[in-house]
């Protein structure tokens, strides 16, 4: 497929594929089956980053839940101290709840981190799919390219093949049919004993009708 053919084909792939609701490919078993019928060639790198956006993805969500976990869990601490402190007037909860704010500061800080990760990830994985897609398309419409040639190449030598076969079977038909119109005239000139001395590589199995009535009648004639 030539440049102009590719880019214009890879055109129609991605137009194809607009406002269609794409799988993540990678999660996919069908099409690592796929893969197996047509190869990883090209398509390795793309498999590779789009594992690690969603290895990523995973790891930032599995976090983000965590933080605002513990950060609940440090919110809840600091009122129960807050509250004791105002009741019993304990001067050394205040260092305690002072640090409690230090790591909830601290999970806020990772979780605004996070936050443009959580934006950007979920387009980055869409765009790192459909260019999976497409280029698996690619793969696969020229594989299927390439199998269409060669199906019409076997087709036109199957048919080829088949008219020799049909031609050879007609001669050796005629050859056979031949073989035994001799083989009956010289066992009718010069008898049995003679035609049985000639090196002859195809003998019918049974002699032709006209020779076996031929047979018959020498017999009858002998037995009179």
């Amino acid at each position: 497929m030539g440049q102009d053919e590719g880019r214009k084909k890879k055109e129609q792939f991605e137009k194809a594929l607009l406002g269609k609701n794409v799988p993540i490919l990678t999660l996919d078993n069908k099409w690592y089956r796929l893969l197996g019928e047509v190869g990883k060639d090209e398509i390795e790198d793309l498999e590779e980053q789009l594992n690690a956006l969603l290895k990523r993805q995973g790891k930032i969500n599995t976090e983000t839940k965590e933080l605002r976990k513990l950060k609940k869990k440090l919110m809840n601490e600091i009122v129960a101290m807050v509250d004791e402190a105002a009741q019993t007037g304990e001067k050394s909860l205040d260092k305690k709840i002072e640090k409690h704010k230090c790591l909830v500061e601290e999970c806020n800080e990772k979780l605004d981190a996070y936050k443009d990760e959580i934006m950007e990830l979920p387009g980055e994985i869409e765009k790192c799919n459909r260019k999976l897609m497409v280029i698996t398309m690619e793969r696969c419409y020229d594989i299927m390219q390439d199998n269409a040639e060669d199906i019409r190449a076997i087709a036109d030598w199957v048919t080829e093949v088949r008219i020799n076969l049909k031609k050879q079977l007609i001669r050796k038909q005629e050859m056979e049919r031949k073989n035994q119109e001799i083989y009956a005239y010289m066992h009718d000139i010069f008898g049995a004993d003679v035609v049985d001395m000639f090196d002859m590589t195809y003998v019918p199995k049974e002699p032709p009708a006209d020779v076996q009535n031929a047979q018959k009648d020498t017999s009858e004639e002998e037995s009179r």
